[in-house]
């Protein structure tokens, strides 16, 4: 059984451009399987159990959810050149944390306050509904226009002098940081049609993107959705470490939980396998591909007892 990443995306998504850039500043190889940009994913529910955002990261029977939980894991299994802080905090993380929540959102209604008549049916009113709370379409977007900008211009002034002195955020060689400022820069480039404009006000910024830019994706290799779901049916998923959490939050080992984004009512629900102070791991049972187990990030993420 290989354990060569299967990666569920698809080509315009964000969230999954931060995956392929760390991938290829890690220069790993992995499985490109597109998927639906909106539910219902079908090839993808029976790997996650509920969880519908972009990007997933299959090994196997191991399914990976999160942006944070597959650079981690990726970072785990493919120490060097490494590109995570090694005491596992330091800006890398504030930077994600901070460009996942507030700056994500801005970036996206950026891209809304002129890209929607040309995005595919259904999808702006399926992001609205998740991310803005089903905001009016109509005035909502270009009424926060100016703000939001002011927002990126603050960030891109920041990177801008961060690789001021050196090629990329950390120094002289490329860390976590760089992926998770670049997919900004990338989302408003390609996405809103003022976005070359405002990145050529940063012009060190703009040197630095074009440097991240030449590393590529990795050695990519087309994968088929249907392949990848019999490559976790025949696989064994990860036990599990057990409950090594500073806050178990009172649950057992084995406890039937559900866990789900904060901002995503759609659980996934299993039995719990791990729970340490930085991720929550399920097993679950699907008729179309056995057991998996499912690994989510702690931070950003509602578990509860499942009825």
């Amino acid at each position: 059984m290989t354990t060569t990443p299967i990666i569920h995306h698809y080509p315009q998504s964000p969230a999954s451009e931060k995956v392929r850039v760390f991938l290829g500043l890690k220069g790993i190889a992995w499985r490109s399987v597109i998927i639906p940009r909106v539910p219902p994913k079908p090839l993808v529910m029976p790997l996650t159990g509920g969880f519908r955002l972009t990007p997933v990261m299959q090994i196997g029977a191991d399914i990976y959810c999160d942006t944070f939980c597959i650079i981690q894991e990726l970072e785990n299994r493919y120490p060097s050149p490494s590109l995570l802080p090694k005491d596992g905090s330091s800006v890398d993380w504030a930077i994600g944390a901070w460009d996942d929540t507030q700056l994500f959102k801005t970036a996206i209604a950026i891209v809304f306050s002129d890209g929607l008549d040309h995005m595919p049916p259904g999808f702006a009113e399926d992001r609205i509904a998740l991310y803005f709370d089903g905001a009016d379409q109509n005035t909502y977007f270009k009424d926060k226009l100016s703000e939001n900008l002011s927002i990126v211009r603050r960030f891109f002034a920041e990177v801008d002098t961060a690789v001021e002195k050196h090629d990329f955020i950390g120094g002289a060689s490329p860390s976590v940081s760089d992926a998770l400022a670049y997919y900004i820069a990338w989302f408003l480039r390609g996405r809103f049609s003022g976005g070359p404009e405002l990145i050529a006000a940063f012009p060190i910024l703009e040197a630095w993107e074009s440097r991240i830019r030449e590393f590529g994706y990795g050695e990519v290799t087309d994968f088929s959705a249907e392949t990848a779901l019999e490559e976790a049916r025949i696989a064994l998923p990860d036990a599990g470490i057990g409950i090594l959490a500073a806050n178990d939050l009172g649950f057992e080992l084995g406890q039937s939980i559900s866990v789900r984004p904060m901002d995503d009512e759609n659980a996934t629900t299993g039995a719990l396998i791990t729970l340490t102070d930085d991720r929550v791991s399920l097993l679950r049972m699907d008729p179309q591909v056995g057991e998996v187990a499912v690994h989510f990030p702690r931070s950003g993420y509602v578990l509860a007892p499942s009825s």
